[in-house]
């Protein structure tokens, strides 16, 4: 009974991440967001991130791809997940509310040019959107990613990305390989590296 419980996971997984990779529309959306990423990086910016619980685990993952490396040996560049600095949440959430804690942090942190990943599987959590219209006002570049429940988010976005399903788990690693592929793309165009297969 379990194997089958995991063999159906793997499938829907399978069929999630298909179906992305047959969508010519997410893999415009895609280079056009890896665009964004290198454009602000070139130009000094940095990128934020922001996402709630495993949402928030990714956030911190693909800031550490670009602050470290991904594949290509190069400096640094400037990103940051906004989910990890434990003093600054707790005590916007306790001063502010929870509703808070992203977007007090994008007003001291981003500057305009910068870019912001919001991640949110079901493009309703009220943080990430007070986050998004915080950072739109600013002149920072928003940039959504959510599942088939999180349409209402274009509204607040520049670029949406919306994984082709509304299952949480496969909706973060359809998001996971999507900005993997921008991280690869990006270092490409800033390293002129040759493109990995």
């Amino acid at each position: 009974m379990s194997q089958d419980r995991i063999a159906a996971h793997f499938q829907s997984s399978l069929a999630g991440l298909t179906e992305a990779v047959q969508s010519n529309e997410l893999l415009a959306t895609t280079h056009t967001i890896a665009r964004a990423v290198a454009d602000a990086l070139r130009a000094g910016n940095k990128l934020l991130l922001i996402g709630n619980g495993g949402s928030a685990a990714d956030a911190q993952h693909i800031a550490a791809e670009i602050v470290g490396r991904y594949k290509q040996e190069r400096h640094g560049w400037a990103a940051i997940a906004l989910t990890t600095d434990t003093s600054a949440l707790t005590a916007i959430a306790n001063d502010y509310g929870f509703e808070q804690i992203f977007t007090r942090q994008v007003q001291g942190l981003a500057r305009p040019g910068d870019v912001l990943f919001a991640l949110t599987t079901s493009g309703r959590s009220p943080n990430i959107l007070a986050a998004l219209k915080a950072a739109r006002d600013m002149g920072v570049t928003t940039v959504g990613f959510t599942g088939t429940k999180g349409e209402s988010m274009r509204a607040s976005c520049d670029h949406l990305f919306v994984a082709p399903t509304d299952d949480t788990p496969v909706v973060q690693q359809v998001h996971m390989m999507a900005m993997h592929a921008i991280c690869d793309d990006v270092e490409q165009a800033l390293t002129g590296a040759p493109k990995t297969a």
